[in-house]
């Protein structure tokens, strides 16, 4: 069973774009990453399927339901972390978890201490005294204690150290084992490729990939530096140059021979070809094709 589904999503903010035309396909049970660059359309998708904007166009549905009509039924059993956790001013820690828990007509006490301890989170204190990141570890047990079959969590991981990182996708992993599909939006490309299995890459509104994170790494670019000089100008599949007192590197993801043939027309006194790490794959992926 499909735990997300969308048929040519749209949003429209006026004349501004949010996303437009997404088609997007989640299984139950997945753990799923959804990434792009600040702007891309990650967060108006999720506010979308949770129901808290309406679509322009098209469809969606988190298991079979739509987000239109069956808000609330969704909602029941989905958790969602905002990538900026807001609290009502004077509560203490455990006054906005027993809210969150009574909106859902849960007791999710035992589920939220058990959280609580494991991401070194007290309780008692207020959450106006509190960090960042301890503001958004209380987000993450408000998100989590409910044991909801759906996670769809928004920057999960900023301000959290790197221990109470480690912790929470702990949580995450044993969940996901015990067959909650999770939906993780990040531009952290570390944190996809350590965790997701799959995973969906949004620019300007726009789907443009959706694989397993294996498939999405492999490529035909290439990391290419070198010393001297050498006339790039207007060659197809150039990426990324950077020019230093060093030399010239660039991603290439064209053809080889029109590339050594520029190059063998200059002045090269070392040239290296190797495989891009994983990030610049998925950054590859964010840039548009230069003309």
């Amino acid at each position: 069973m499909e735990a997300i589904v969308t048929r040519k999503l749209t949003k429209y903010y006026g004349k501004m774009r949010g996303i437009s035309g997404l088609d997007l396909s989640v299984e139950e049970g997945d753990f799923f990453g959804f990434i792009g660059p600040n702007g891309a359309g990650k967060s108006t998708t999720i506010r979308t399927l949770l129901g808290l904007i309406s679509p322009t166009s098209g469809e969606a549905k988190i298991f079979g339901k739509d987000v239109r009509t069956e808000k609330n039924a969704i909602l029941a059993e989905t958790g969602y972390l905002p990538s900026e956790a807001l609290f009502y001013p004077g509560m203490r820690v455990r006054d906005a978890l027993s809210l969150s828990a009574d909106l859902r007509r849960k007791d999710c006490s035992a589920g939220a201490a058990q959280l609580c301890r494991r991401l070194d989170l007290d309780p008692s204190r207020k959450i106006d005294e509190l960090s960042f990141g301890n503001r958004k570890k209380v987000g993450i047990v408000c998100a989590l204690q409910g044991d909801p079959k759906l996670l769809i969590l928004d920057e999960p991981t900023g301000g959290l150290d790197p221990l109470i990182q480690h912790e929470f996708f702990e949580i995450l992993k044993e969940r996901n084992t015990k067959g909650t599909t999770v939906f993780l939006s990040s531009h952290v490309l570390s944190e996809i490729r350590r965790h997701c299995r799959r995973a969906a890459v949004i620019r300007e509104g726009e789907l443009i990939a959706c694989d397993s994170v294996d498939a999405l790494s492999r490529t035909n670019a290439r990391r290419v530096s070198f010393r001297g000089q050498a006339e790039l100008e207007g060659l197809p599949g150039l990426k990324d140059i950077t020019r230093t007192a060093d030399g010239v590197s660039f991603l290439y993801g064209g053809e080889m021979k029109p590339l050594l043939e520029r190059l063998a027309a200059g002045e090269i006194s070392d040239l290296a070809v190797t495989e891009p790490d994983l990030e610049e794959v998925f950054l590859h992926y964010y840039q548009k094709e230069e003309a």
